[in-house]
C-alpha cells in the first residue's frame, strides 16, 4: 500500500530529488502531484507479472538497441510536480546516471489494489504528457486484462486486451502475448 508523506508538499522535481536523496536507501518514493509517496513492497503476484514483462520487453528492446528497466523514474517538462516510478520503463536513449528518464518509448504499470485509482487517474494523465512515450500498459494483477494506451495521429487511445490476445508493440517491432504476461501467475 502506498502511503502519502504529508510532511513535505508542493515539491517540484528538483526539490524532490534533494529531499529523496536524504531518505534511507531501503525506502522507495515517487512524487505525485507535488507530494512524496512511499512505495510499499509489491506482492509476489505483482513481482511475477513484472518479471514476465521485463524478460519479454527487454528481449524486444535489445533488438532495437533499447533497454527495458525496472524502477526508473519518468519526468515530463509539462508537469514538474510528478516523478512517478512505473514498474518497467523502455528507453532507447543513453541511460542517465540518476535513475530518471525524460525519453521513454514504452512503460508498464502493474496495478495494485492500493494504487489502482491513482495509476488509472493521475498517472495516466501524467504519462500522456511525456512527448517520447508511444505506448503505456496498465496491467491488472487480479484478472488477465491489459489496458493498452497508444499515442496516434489523433491523440491518445485506449484498448483493453484479454487473455487470448496479444499487444502489438510497433515501437519495438514485436508483440507481447497476454498469456506471457500472466505466465506462472495462476490467472489464466
Amino acid at each position: 500500500m502506498a502511503v502519502a508523506a504529508r510532511v513535505e508538499t508542493g515539491l517540484n522535481v528538483a526539490a524532490y530529488k534533494v529531499w529523496v536523496e536524504a531518505r534511507p536507501g531501503d525506502e522507495r518514493w515517487e512524487l505525485i502531484d507535488g507530494v512524496p509517496v512511499m512505495m510499499s513492497p509489491p506482492s509476489a503476484r505483482h513481482q511475477r507479472i513484472v518479471a514476465n514483462l521485463i524478460r519479454r520487453l527487454d528481449d524486444l528492446a535489445e533488438r532495437r538497441g533499447c533497454n527495458a528497466l525496472p524502477g526508473f523514474g519518468v519526468l515530463s517538462a509539462a508537469m514538474d510536480d510528478y516523478a512517478p516510478i512505473p514498474d518497467i520503463v523502455v528507453t532507447c536513449g543513453p541511460l542517465g546516471p540518476d535513475g530518471y528518464t525524460r525519453d521513454p518509448v514504452l512503460l508498464a504499470e502493474v496495478l495494485s489494489p492500493s494504487t489502482q485509482k491513482a495509476d488509472l487517474g493521475a498517472k495516466t494523465m501524467f504519462y500522456r504528457t511525456v512527448p517520447s512515450l508511444c505506448t503505456f500498459l496498465m496491467v491488472d494483477q487480479e484478472t488477465a486484462r491489459v489496458e493498452v494506451w497508444r499515442r496516434g495521429d489523433a491523440g491518445w487511445s485506449m484498448r483493453g486486451v484479454g487473455p487470448d490476445e496479444a499487444v502489438d508493440l510497433p515501437e519495438l517491432d514485436g508483440t507481447l502475448a497476454v498469456s506471457e504476461i500472466y505466465a506462472r501467475v495462476g490467472i489464466i
